[in-house]
């Protein structure tokens, strides 16, 4: 499963859940749900209730090059995070590490409360952990959707297809239901018209929209964004990140996004966390950390990138 640092691939991996769930407005805050302090107090797993990821003094390194330097990060369910930092800060390493892109040099990923970069030796909670099998990856994995900065579509499928074929495949669902399902998102990403198409014939942001709708068709419960609009033309990065936003407004999939664009940043997140060398020097609202920063270092990086 292991892929070199700059070879970014699409996953199909994600859970058949609801992708749209409308917020309540009795539901937990988002500090609640980082902080892991629910009415329940605990998941089905027997983990803590509330908690999406966990990571624990979490390393990860290329050889003597060490890119992220005892990470603890929790991510509550239903959060919106976003990372920025120069790039080879970690950013994007995280979010690798999570679609198991890569693995761990040290330290444990949690997902959900449970185990997820490690296992649990002979399969019983709460037994010694030992490195993740593939098998075990693949299975905790599902709950997980990635879009990347570059599209990766089919381009001898249509838009239909490129949407169809993992939920078919890998979820198993049936053709007409998958189908049905695509037209809805592509609806939802302002493409009903483009079904028929090929990926070749849209737009950069078209067929971002279209990624992100495939994404999306995997039902994921947390959903990565690594630089979406990085690959895309100026005047096509608005239209992303309009879709985007509705799915942060309208839906509580748990979202950690890597991007420069901050204006984007304020309007979405709940936390920002600004990274350098591989560590979190800095940490806070989004309106806070923006407008006011405490760090040098993310002065001087929101200077650079405003």
């Amino acid at each position: 499963m292991k892929q070199p640092p700059p070879a970014d691939k699409p996953s199909t991996a994600a859970v058949p859940r609801p992708v749209s769930v409308a917020k309540d407005a009795a539901s937990e805050t988002a500090s609640e749900r980082a902080s892991g302090e629910t009415a329940s107090g605990k998941t089905a797993s027997g983990g803590t209730a509330g908690e999406a990821v966990r990571f624990e003094r979490v390393t990860k390194r290329y050889g003597e090059q060490v890119v992220l330097d005892g990470l603890d990060l929790v991510v509550g369910r239903g959060e919106r995070v976003t990372l920025i930092g120069p790039s080879g800060s970690g950013k994007t390493t995280i979010l690798r590490l999570l679609m198991t892109l890569e693995r761990v040099t040290e330290g444990v990923i949690h997902v959900d409360g449970r185990p997820y970069s490690h296992m649990p030796a002979g399969g019983a909670d709460g037994g010694r952990l030992v490195p993740a099998s593939e098998r075990y990856l693949a299975e905790r994995r599902r709950g997980i959707g990635m879009v990347f900065q570059h599209f990766n579509l089919f381009p001898h499928m249509s838009v239909l297809d490129n949407i169809v074929e993992a939920p078919v495949h890998v979820l198993g669902e049936s053709r007409d239901a998958a189908a049905a399902r695509a037209r809805e998102l592509l609806g939802m990403v302002g493409l009903a018209d483009k079904a028929g198409a090929r990926p070749t014939r849209l737009s950069g942001g078209q067929q971002q929209r279209v990624a992100i709708a495939r994404a999306l068709a995997m039902r994921p419960e947390i959903l990565l964004l690594d630089e979406v609009t990085s690959a895309l033309d100026p005047e096509l990065v608005a239209e992303v990140l309009d879709v985007l936003r509705d799915i942060a407004r309208d839906t509580d999939i748990t979202l950690l996004c890597v991007t420069h664009e901050m204006g984007f940043a304020r309007d979405v997140s709940d936390r920002i966390l600004m990274f350098d060398r591989g560590r979190i020097v800095e940490s806070g609202p989004a309106g806070r950390l923006l407008d006011t920063p405490a760090h040098e270092r993310t002065q001087a990086f929101l200077k650079s990138v405003r």
